[in-house]
């Protein structure tokens, strides 16, 4: 009996790894900024949610689709560059790409040092956030390139489209999705975008790309941080530059929704993304 619980426990644990298929990123190390310690995995009472804080090392975690299509899409969550929000806009939104056939891939990109609590940290930073993530948003921008970049060199490991890599981001995942779209080369570029409830203000003036990728712009009127605004202004950039774009701008949903469940129209906001990538020829039924 003792040898078939000794088997269940290694099979498990060989699930476990599968499961758990981690890809540490190449990056250069900062002179300006300064990590303590390692990464830091918690429940945060006052977001409500399961975070990752203090990443100085940038990873991707990957999710296989059992019947992959081909389409893959990079994941960042969100969190203000002090933290990522890593089930509701990562672990979970990648689980649910895979029951489509979309392979994913969330992204741990490289945030603002903290301590043993950063979201409280953030919370008492105030208006001076965007002083605090400026040395570190070129950082993680850098993290997201180099994210495409990995997943295209390594596009027939994964079983993907070199073709039909995407990336979507989450407020300050967000503005990730949009460093990325204003910074990449050739070997970098992602082919299509989905910024969901970005934030736009900290990222300054931008110019979209002559071959600027098909967008999908998520947000909520009613976004407590005022993002909605910028979301439009992406949106209406991209149609005046004649670039393809769709914009879902839900009257209710708030902020940091991401895959939460509020009995709103905006809880089935990934359906809405799909339905995009298949009318856009990104992604098959």
């Amino acid at each position: 009996m003792k040898k078939y619980v000794f088997l269940i426990i290694i099979i498990g644990g060989i699930n476990i790894s599968i499961s758990q298929e981690i890809v540490n990123l190449p990056y250069d190390k900062p002179t300006e900024t300064v990590w303590q310690g390692s990464e830091k995995e918690y429940f945060s009472d006052l977001w409500q949610t399961q975070v990752v804080t203090n990443v100085s090392i940038p990873t991707l975690r990957v999710f296989r689709a059992e019947n992959p299509n081909g389409t893959c899409v990079i994941v960042a969550p969100g969190g203000g560059l002090y933290a990522l929000s890593i089930n509701s806009e990562g672990n979970e939104v990648a689980k649910w790409l895979n029951k489509k056939g979309i392979t994913a891939f969330v992204l741990k990109y490289r945030l603002v040092p903290t301590g043993a609590d950063g979201v409280k940290e953030i919370m008492e930073v105030g208006d001076k956030l965007g002083g605090k993530v400026g040395p570190v948003l070129p950082l993680s921008v850098a993290d997201g390139l180099a994210a495409i970049s990995h997943v295209r060199t390594n596009a027939d490991t994964y079983g993907v489209n070199p073709n039909t890599i995407g990336f979507m981001g989450f407020s300050a995942g967000g503005t990730v999705t949009m460093g990325v779209t204003f910074n990449y080369t050739q070997e970098n570029r992602p082919d299509f975008i989905v910024p969901v409830y970005p934030w736009t203000t900290v990222m300054g003036e931008y110019k979209v790309p002559a071959d600027a990728p098909p967008m999908l712009v998520i947000c909520a009127t009613d976004d407590p941080l005022g993002l909605a605004q910028g979301s439009v202004d992406l949106y209406s950039n991209w149609l005046k530059n004649s670039k393809t774009t769709g914009l879902h701008m839900y009257s209710k949903g708030g902020h940091g929704f991401g895959m939460k469940k509020q009995g709103l129209p905006s809880d089935d906001w990934i359906s809405r993304f799909h339905e995009w990538s298949i009318a856009e020829g990104i992604t098959v039924k």
